[in-house]
């Protein structure tokens, strides 16, 4: 009996039966990968819906009456959402949120680079620099605002730093004036912060390629012509995706501010979450609060999606492979 007679399938009463054995179709490989991905994205799904598209669509649904968590709900319509943006102390706290977002952009970003790149180099300590650097990151946010808020009380720690060093005449009410409280926040924010930003530019970096750099230099390029032209544009993907998450975290600010000001003195330092809170919870607005969430939500939205339209678009092409073009 030859090779094939062995191999191939038995009949009845033992006949060889000639028909090649079937294969499984390509349906069938299509339902059990679909299965196979239902499976494993069914729990992610389930914590999804249940923790952000639900939420979102019961404040939705909420915005749209009046109610102080204890009375009947008597429907509002858009009156809300028209409060919202006709509010004066609105209209700053989200003035006050673009403010912080700029001042990460122009401030936060070079000095983050700054110090990625020095962190990057072979210098004497730079596992502990990197250390002390990217600590406050991992403190909460909870005690950084505390630690901070003791510092900077009247005749407290950064007041008696300045005396000692003979600038007694640059202490300020630090978190009581007005003209100043935002942009002693914004100091806060950039200590707790900015360690991201470097780690994140550190984890780029380590994908330029050493042989460009060498190249350059072997060319007679500087060490500046050679991070503006080579290391800067290759690290432009990280720098877009730092700048994503800066403002879409200033957009959202809220812990910092609400334990070490409340939005004060008189809404001077007031961002929409702290609005939002102030009104929803303390005040027992709740439609109204609801009001405020989804606008927030839908500024949020809109400047990801206009983000990621207009520049991390490229960046998402070329990560995905197959993609035409």
């Amino acid at each position: 009996m030859t090779a094939s007679a062995v191999t191939a399938p038995q009949g009845k009463a033992g006949r060889v039966d000639p028909r090649p054995a079937r294969r499984p179709g390509p349906w069938s490989n299509r339902r059990g990968t679909r299965l196979e991905l239902a499976l494993l994205l069914s729990p992610a799904l389930v914590l999804f819906v249940g923790f952000v598209l639900l939420p979102i669509a019961v404040a939705v649904y909420y915005s749209f009456y009046k109610w102080t968590g204890f009375s009947p709900r008597t429907p509002y319509g858009l009156g809300n959402y028209q409060r919202v943006l006709e509010d004066s102390v609105f209209r700053a706290a989200l003035l006050h949120n673009l403010i912080i977002a700029g001042l990460s952009v122009i401030i936060q970003l070079p000095l983050s680079i700054g110090l990625a790149l020095l962190l990057n180099r072979k210098i004497r300590g730079r596992t502990v620099l990197r250390l002390v650097v990217f600590a406050p990151y991992v403190l909460s946010e909870a005690i950084t605002a505390v630690v901070w808020l003791l510092m900077l009380q009247p005749d407290g720690l950064v007041d008696q730093l300045f005396t000692a060093a003979g600038l007694g005449g640059l202490t300020q009410d630090w978190l009581a004036d007005g003209d100043l409280v935002l942009y002693t926040l914004f100091v806060v924010i950039t200590w707790k912060y900015i360690g991201f930003g470097i780690i994140l530019l550190l984890a780029g970096l380590q994908g330029v390629p050493a042989e460009l750099r060498e190249a350059a230099s072997t060319d007679g390029a500087s060490a500046w012509e050679t991070t503006r032209h080579i290391v800067l544009p290759l690290l432009g993907p990280t720098i877009r995706i730092w700048i994503f998450l800066s403002i879409i975290g200033s957009l959202q600010l809220f812990d910092l501010v609400w334990i070490m000001t409340l939005g004060g003195p008189a809404g001077a330092s007031t961002t929409m979450a702290t609005y939002l809170l102030d009104h929803g919870f303390s005040r027992y607005e709740f439609g109204f609060g609801s009001a405020v969430a989804v606008v927030l939500f839908v500024v949020c939205f809109i400047f990801a999606l206009v983000y990621q339209r207009f520049a991390l678009r490229r960046d998402t092409l070329g990560a995905l492979t197959g993609t035409k073009r």
